[in-house]
């Protein structure tokens, strides 16, 4: 019976064991004191690298060829234009597709305009036609205000600039203001 007793108060050390080693546990899960809520767990977010590798796969699977040397890629879509610099081009021609990686940029038309005109297709005259209407509607304000300012300025310049009369010369009126001066 003595036996029984000792296996029982080994039992009963072991479980206390036990317990102190789930508290001492628990303790470190615990954001606060007893009956506040365990912390969650972090969630892993998920990256991209796996959709950017099924689509390398689907891309080697279609047959697409990288292609060198390509400095700059320019889509147009209305009065946009979404620009690549130094992108990876990849095409496959039997599939017709073609595959542009890299960082846009999205700029107007009339920002790039002066560079980007022999890049222009026939597609595109639409688009050339609306931004020479834009400028030409700025255009006369601008140039009304500037007649406006070179008026003035002509006034206040006057005493310098001979007035022509048909038939003379520049040197004949600067002799004979000389001579009436």
């Amino acid at each position: 019976m003595s036996s029984l007793i000792e296996l029982c108060m080994i039992y009963l050390s072991i479980m206390q064991m036990n317990v102190d080693k789930l508290k001492k546990m628990a303790g470190a899960v615990r954001t606060g004191g007893k009956g506040s809520m365990r912390r969650k767990k972090k969630a892993v977010h998920k990256t991209t690298t796996t959709d950017d590798k099924r689509l390398q796969s689907t891309l080697k699977r279609v047959g697409v060829n990288t292609i060198p040397g390509i400095e700059e890629v320019n889509i147009f879509k209305d009065d946009v234009v979404i620009q690549f610099v130094n992108p990876k081009v990849q095409a496959s021609i039997g599939a017709n597709t073609w595959v542009v990686s890299g960082t846009p940029q999205t700029k107007k038309l009339q920002d790039l305009l002066p560079s980007i005109i022999n890049q222009l297709g026939p597609d595109n005259l639409d688009n050339l036609r609306r931004l020479a209407e834009q400028f030409q509607k700025q255009a006369p304000g601008a140039s009304s205000a500037e007649a406006g300012a070179s008026a003035g300025a002509a006034q206040d310049d006057d005493d310098d600039v001979p007035e022509l009369v048909p038939g003379e010369t520049f040197e004949e009126a600067a002799e004979e203001k000389k001579e009436s001066s």
